[in-house]
């Protein structure tokens, strides 16, 4: 079985976690297909699929919302999991407010139940950013160690 690794980023870092992803799910013997959501055409050859994407001002990646709505009813036959970075700390206050807002876009579409859902810390480029943002201090509040864990769930169910 094939499984699709699905993201939408807009500076890289969510990129980069879906590579580390597909990566992980790799070296554990799956056969693994790294795209950006918004290049998914088909999902016929897919077993199963990993969406990620990130948060920004507490809106999820558009192609994230976009390919969850355009593949709706191949996504219900298939095992979904589904991940986002977004909060600038990996604080468990930032962790819920950005699960709160991950789960605001789910909702859109009810029919679809994610077998997993996890929300990681962000990364603040202040040279990636306009102004203000780039006054921000730079950040990365991924925890790798939490992304392996959790790719590690996946992949046993």
């Amino acid at each position: 079985m094939t499984l699709l690794v699905a993201y939408g980023s807009k500076h890289g870092s969510t990129q980069e976690v879906a590579e580390a992803v597909a990566e992980r799910l790799r070296a554990g013997g799956q056969e693994v297909d790294l795209r950006r959501a918004a290049d998914v055409d088909d999902l016929t050859p897919y077993g199963g699929v990993v969406l990620g994407g990130s948060l920004y001002v507490g809106r999820w990646h558009e192609d994230a919302r976009r390919f969850l709505s355009r593949y709706r009813k191949e996504l219900s036959a298939r095992p979904l999991a589904v991940f986002a970075l977004g909060p600038k700390t990996a604080e468990q206050k930032d962790l819920a407010d950005a699960r709160h807002q991950l789960d605001k876009a789910l909702s859109k579409t009810p029919e679809l139940e994610p077998s997993s859902v996890a929300v990681f810390g962000g990364v603040i480029d202040p040279s990636k950013l306009r102004f203000p943002l780039n006054r921000l201090p730079a950040s990365d509040a991924r925890d790798w160690d939490a992304i392996d864990a959790w790719v590690d769930e996946i992949a046993a169910t």
